[in-house]
């Protein structure tokens, strides 16, 4: 785990959280499993990641509110945000710092884990 003041963590949830409402500031990639489903389906999943809020010590830990997972259609998904450097190479040097930071935001089945 990284070390980051108060102030980076808070702003690293802050663009996370913005991200997963506006899908905004950074790409977005789907597993191959979630591709082969209906289109109805990931539409609904990538709504279930934008409306999310339920984060707790049990499921984000470090309070970047960079992952979570969810129920549907009978099926765990997670939703996992990764940060990366500009050029994709390497990982960021400071999340909190949008401006060399490329985030990554995956959805997966809780199998393709």
């Amino acid at each position: 785990m990284d070390i980051y003041t108060p102030e980076q963590l808070a702003e690293i949830r802050r663009l996370n959280d913005n991200f997963r409402f506006t899908f905004r500031g950074g790409q977005l990639v789907c597993t191959p499993s979630v591709l082969a489903m209906p289109t109805m389906v990931i539409a609904a999943a990538f709504l279930k990641v934008s409306e999310f809020d339920d984060f707790n010590a049990r499921n984000d830990p470090f309070g970047e509110h960079d992952c979570l997972s969810f129920e549907l259609c009978n099926r765990t998904f997670f939703f996992k945000i990764d940060y990366y450097n500009l050029n994709m190479e390497f990982g960021s040097p400071d999340p909190s710092d949008p401006s060399v930071t490329q985030r990554v935001g995956v959805l997966m089945l809780a199998s393709d884990w």
